[in-house]
């Protein structure tokens, strides 16, 4: 897999913790259930999953812990979310 040159800067600060580690990522989507289902999709079973709509129920805020082994495991659930239309990484 080739590593994007636009998570450079992520993978430096990913590298300052300690490995494995609880990660927390949080994405906002479309409020569209497939595109929320994408997103859930990414994650193991024994993640902690939030969601949260938008004031005007536009968009859905989706909030997930999970213990990561590795900054590549990480990284890879951003590469994998990025494929996701309309999605927003935080």
């Amino acid at each position: 897999m080739d590593k994007q040159p636009d998570f450079e800067a992520l993978r430096k600060q990913l590298n300052e913790l300690q490995w494995p580690s609880l990660y927390m990522f949080k994405f906002i989507v479309p409020s569209d259930n497939k595109k929320i289902a994408q997103v859930e999709s990414l994650f193991g079973d024994d993640a902690e999953v939030k969601r949260q709509p938008s004031s005007n129920g536009k968009y859905t805020s989706i909030t997930a812990r999970e213990v990561m082994l590795t900054i590549d495991d990480v990284l890879m659930v951003y590469q994998q979310a990025s494929s996701i239309e309309g999605i927003i990484a935080l």
